[in-house]
């Protein structure tokens, strides 16, 4: 890695234009794009900034498949110090996990292509029941075969949807990810060829936009976004090191796009204001001292309040980029990079928030709101409570604009089984706080690819008052509602119009 380093500052310096650079050293830039836009990439931010550089050398010359930005900001001593490198790209989000030398990239060629996750149940009769049965080859994937062990079934099936596709399902992902970030048909084929070894022809690539458009939504508004920024400047990425390493990643055109061209969303724009200024004044010192929201244990009182269960395009884009991922802890990282590129209302993914004490004060004695138990809560770890933490700390997996409310959305591996009422509202009280929009303006959700449930917080923290209050009534958008208990229950409106109470 380290001589992937050191050839990255020299070509800074011996290229003053990065486009003359890129053409002059396509191998060695490829080879530097998948180390820093991968794992590896990860490991570069937080141990070898130093030896990068900053400015040019550093923060454009390390996303070569992009133009650099003219106003890109470079690494001050400060930042590295807090734990923040600034990565402003768009090929950073489409990028994939790439290594360090010959024979890794090869490996990457003959293995990681084509590679899906094994197969959970039969298509065709949701059994569980089934074994292997060879494999199938065609030019670029080998292809697991498995065979229905159901006596009424028998078919056989693959665990992705490879059926008549001559191309990985990873590179057709890919492809329409480099697409959709602003480059051209030929641009992106290009950049398949160097990465994967794999060029399909650019009418390929524009079938596979055509076959995908119904679900990657986001082809609409490619129109008017590459008017607005080029690929460089689409989507800002910033890896910061709180404990752990996250990829923040923030999608300009698109926010300007929801909250200009759609009447009811421009009243969320000081949203579009706080992501803007994500990079260049968040505390970063504040997510090393601060206890996590996800370690609360505390429960909110769940009366007056209803969980939405349905299926939408979150899930359906879930359960079509997971196929192509066999790896369970790549996961959020796969989803999160799909969404940005794809999908028409993910504006930022991984979202650093904070909220303290006095925040919370704020809202318990000014607002009425009922968080804490008399400025106690309990924290994983604590037998019993204890006093409210000066600060709590969160990263936000999904952040979305749309119906003119602002989603908070987090990916959980089998959400039927998961209550993360508790870890959401406190992210939407942070975000509240963040951005001076009210909770009102907030809708909190958590998903996998088969389920999504959806929820009000400003319902989990505002009860109804006075003893002879009704029963509060909740109407969705899509006709449905649901009556909250006064107990303390978690109702739940299934999609069959059915009431759940946990």
């Amino acid at each position: 890695m380290d001589k992937w380093v050191k050839k990255l500052a020299k070509l800074g310096k011996k290229f003053t234009d990065p486009n003359a650079a890129f053409k002059n050293n396509k191998a060695a830039f490829l080879k530097l794009t998948d180390v820093v836009g991968g794992q590896e990439g990860k490991e570069i931010s937080a141990q070898h900034a130093s030896n990068i550089g900053t400015g040019t050398s550093s923060v454009e010359i390390a996303t070569p498949l992009s133009p650099p930005q003219s106003d890109s900001r470079p690494i001050t001593q400060e930042q590295r110090d807090k734990g923040s490198e600034h990565s402003a790209s768009a090929e950073s989000a489409a990028d994939t996990d790439g290594t360090a030398d010959n024979k890794q990239q090869e490996d990457i060629n003959t293995s990681e292509i084509g590679v899906s996750k094994s197969a959970e149940a039969c298509p065709y009769c949701n059994s569980k029941e089934f074994t292997k049965r060879g494999t199938r080859k065609n030019k670029h994937q080998v292809v697991q075969l498995y065979e229905c062990k159901n006596e009424e079934c028998g078919r056989t099936f693959t665990a992705q949807d490879v059926k008549g596709r001559k191309f990985p399902l990873n590179v057709v992902i890919e492809g329409m990810s480099y697409y959709n970030l602003g480059f051209t048909l030929e641009q992106s084929c290009s950049f398949l060829k160097q990465k994967f070894n794999i060029c399909p022809e650019p009418e390929t690539l524009s079938e596979w936009i055509s076959q995908y458009s119904q679900l990657c939504r986001y082809e609409r508004l490619r129109p008017y976004a590459v008017k607005m920024y080029s690929p460089a400047e689409m989507v800002e990425v910033v890896t910061m090191a709180h404990r752990q390493l996250f990829r923040f990643r923030y999608h300009r055109a698109k926010t300007r796009l929801m909250l200009e061209e759609e009447y009811r969303n421009r009243r969320l724009q000081p949203l579009k204001e706080f992501l803007d200024n994500i990079s260049s004044v968040t505390p970063h010192q504040y997510f090393q001292e601060g206890e996590r929201m996800s370690e609360i244990r505390s429960k909110f009182d769940k009366a007056d309040m209803i969980v939405k269960s349905k299926f939408n395009y979150a899930n359906r884009l879930a359960d079509f980029v997971l196929q192509a991922v066999k790896d369970n802890k790549q996961r959020h990282e796969q989803l999160q990079r799909f969404f940005i590129a794809n999908d028409s209302c993910t504006v930022a993914t991984e979202v650093p928030v904070y909220i303290r004490k006095e925040d919370v004060v704020h809202f318990e004695n000014d607002l009425r709101f009922k968080i804490s138990d008399d400025g106690k809560i309990e924290i994983k770890g604590s037998k019993k409570l204890v006093e409210l933490p000066k600060l709590l700390t969160g990263h936000i997996d999904f952040v979305q604009i749309r119906n003119g409310q602002v989603h908070l959305l987090d990916y959980k591996p089998d959400a039927a089984k998961e209550k993360p009422i508790e870890q959401l509202t406190w992210y939407a009280l942070a975000m509240c706080r963040l951005t001076g929009l009210r909770l009102y303006d907030f809708t909190c959700a958590w998903f996998d690819e088969k389920d999504f449930f959806q929820f009000y917080p400003l319902h989990v923290v505002k009860k109804l008052q006075g003893k002879n209050r009704k029963k509060r009534k909740i109407f969705f958008k899509d006709g449905t509602w649901g009556e909250a208990t006064k107990k303390n229950e978690l109702v739940v409106v299934g999609r069959d119009q059915s009431d759940e109470k946990f």
